[in-house]
C-alpha cells in the first residue's frame, strides 16, 4: 500500500479501525494529548484538528497536514520494512509460459490462480517443482532458466513487479519440522505475533493452538514445549500458524499426505484464510481435492488438468481406503494382528 492510501485512511478511518491495523503506531502518537483508549470510535484526523490552530502548531512543532503525512510516510517505512507492503492486495496470480530443460516451449500459454484455489504441483522428484516456486516467489520476468513470466493481478507493469518483489510471497512448509529452540508453543507463537506487531496476540494465538489440535488429532496446550511436540503436532502447528498469523498470501506445502494430520481440514483451513494454495504432492486423494493439477516433466510445465467432476466422485471410494489404511496402522500401533477381514471396505 502506497503513502497516498494510506493517507486517505487516515483522513477516513476511526482511531480503533486505524490502531488494530497498525499497532505500532501508538509510539508515534504517543507525544500528542489525545487519549487513545477513549476515542477509538473517533474518526482519526479529527481527533488532531487542534493543529490547525496556530499557537497549537507552534507548540508541537507540526501541522495537522505535516502530521498526517508524516504518519503515513511512516507507516509506509514500516510495512515496507517488515516486508508486509501490499500483499493483502493480491487477488491472483499469472504464469506465462517459458521453457523446460531442454530448452522446449511449455505446453501452455497463461495459467491464473485466485484466492482460495488449491493447485496441485506433482511430478517426478527433480523435475522441477521447486524451481517453479521460486519463479513465482521472485516474480520470474523471463529472467530464470525457465525463461518464465510472473504477473500479479495480471498486471505486467514494472512498477508492480518493483512492489512485491523480495516480498516474501510465498510461505513454505517442508515435510519434515525441526524446532531448536526451547521455547513453549506460547512463547513461540507469542515472539511471531510480536514481529508482526500484533496488539493482543492472546486471542489469535488461542486460535492457531486450537486449529491446530483440530488437524493433529494429538492435543497438547499453549504450555508443551515446542521441542517436544510430535511430527504430525508440529506440522500442524506450523500450517495453522501460516494460515491465520503469516501475511504471505501464497502457500506451498510439500507432501502434506506424510504429516500425520487431518489433510482435509488443512485445506479448508488455508482456503477459509484467504490464501493461494500450491501443494507438492503424490497423494491421490490430496490431487483430486485440488482444483487443478500442474504436471511437471523435465523441469517444465506438461500440463494442467482440471479436476472433472468424475475424479471427484471416486473420492468417497478413496477416503474409505484410507481410512481402513489408517486402521491398520492404528491396529499395528497398538500390537494387534491382522486379519482378513480387516481388508474389507
Amino acid at each position: 500500500m502506497n503513502k497516498n492510501n494510506i493517507l486517505s485512511q487516515l483522513n477516513n478511518d476511526t482511531l480503533g479501525d486505524l490502531i488494530d491495523r497498525y499497532s505500532f503506531i501508538e509510539d508515534f502518537l504517543s507525544r500528542f494529548p489525545v487519549d487513545l483508549t477513549k476515542n477509538r470510535d473517533k474518526k482519526f484526523s479529527d481527533l488532531f484538528s487542534f493543529l490547525d490552530d496556530d499557537i497549537e502548531q507552534e507548540n508541537y512543532g507540526i501541522s495537522k497536514a505535516d502530521l498526517l503525512s508524516d504518519l503515513a510516510l511512516h507507516i509506509s517505512q514500516v510495512l515496507e520494512f517488515m516486508g508486509e507492503d501490499g500483499r493483502d492486495d493480491i487477488q491472483s496470480i499469472s504464469i506465462i509460459a517459458g521453457n523446460n530443460k531442454l530448452g522446449e516451449a511449455e505446453k501452455f500459454d497463461k495459467i491464473e490462480i485466485k484466492k482460495s484455489e488449491i493447485i496441485c504441483i506433482v511430478g517426478p522428484t527433480g523435475s522441477g517443482k521447486s524451481r517453479l516456486l521460486a519463479d513465482i516467489e521472485w516474480i520470474a520476468n523471463c529472467d530464470t532458466p525457465t525463461n518464465r513470466k510472473i504477473l500479479i493481478n495480471d498486471d505486467d507493469s514494472n512498477s508492480q513487479r518493483q512492489k512485491y518483489a523480495g516480498n516474501k510471497l510465498v510461505a513454505q512448509l517442508s515435510q519434515n519440522m525441526n524446532f531448536i529452540m526451547d521455547l513453549s508453543v506460547y512463547e513461540f507463537l507469542e515472539l511471531h505475533a510480536q514481529s508482526r506487531m500484533v496488539e493482543n496476540p492472546e486471542n489469535i494465538i488461542d486460535r492457531i493452538i486450537e486449529q491446530a489440535n483440530i488437524l493433529s488429532g494429538e492435543k497438547f496446550d499453549k504450555n508443551s514445549q515446542i521441542t517436544g511436540l510430535s511430527g504430525g503436532q508440529s506440522r500442524a502447528l506450523m500450517i495453522a500458524d501460516t494460515a491465520i498469523l503469516s501475511k504471505s498470501p501464497i502457500i506451498l506445502i510439500d507432501e502434506i499426505e506424510n504429516a500425520g494430520i487431518d489433510r482435509k481440514k488443512a485445506l479448508d483451513l488455508l482456503i477459509n484464510e484467504e490464501k493461494i494454495v500450491l501443494m507438492a504432492t503424490h497423494d491421490p486423494i490430496l490431487a483430486l481435492m485440488g482444483d487443478r493439477r500442474i504436471v511437471i516433466k523435465n523441469g517444465g510445465i506438461d500440463k494442467i488438468i482440471n479436476t472433472k467432476e468424475s475424479e471427484r466422485n471416486l473420492l468417497k471410494d478413496l477416503h474409505r481406503i484410507d481410512d481402513m489404511i489408517q486402521g491398520l496402522r492404528h491396529r499395528i500401533r497398538n500390537g494387534s494382528e491382522i486379519q482378513k477381514s480387516d481388508l474389507d471396505f
